[in-house]
């Protein structure tokens, strides 16, 4: 299977496991830093395949779990005084 099949595999495949994100979302965060009118199928295929990967072992967490991460480090300093 060539290079542009697999991208097109990929990109079906976070469609389904993201469904929330759309297209330019996924390529956008994936090529962050690539020249696109000189990318080649093998680099978008493979910048691609490392973003899945990146989005596979991401954790969700869920909303009241970051406002309390916020308001500890917020407070990162008196807790540290206390120890």
């Amino acid at each position: 299977m060539n290079y542009y099949f697999q991208i097109i595999k990929i990109l079906q495949s976070l469609n389904k496991s993201h469904p929330s994100y759309n297209i330019g979302r996924h390529l956008s965060t994936a090529l962050d830093g690539h020249d696109l009118w000189g990318v080649s199928d093998r680099e978008v295929f493979l910048a691609l395949r490392d973003y899945k990967i990146e989005l596979e072992i991401d954790i969700v967490h869920k909303e009241e779990d970051i406002d309390d991460i916020i308001k500890q480090g917020m407070h990162l300093n008196d807790i540290l005084e206390e120890e």
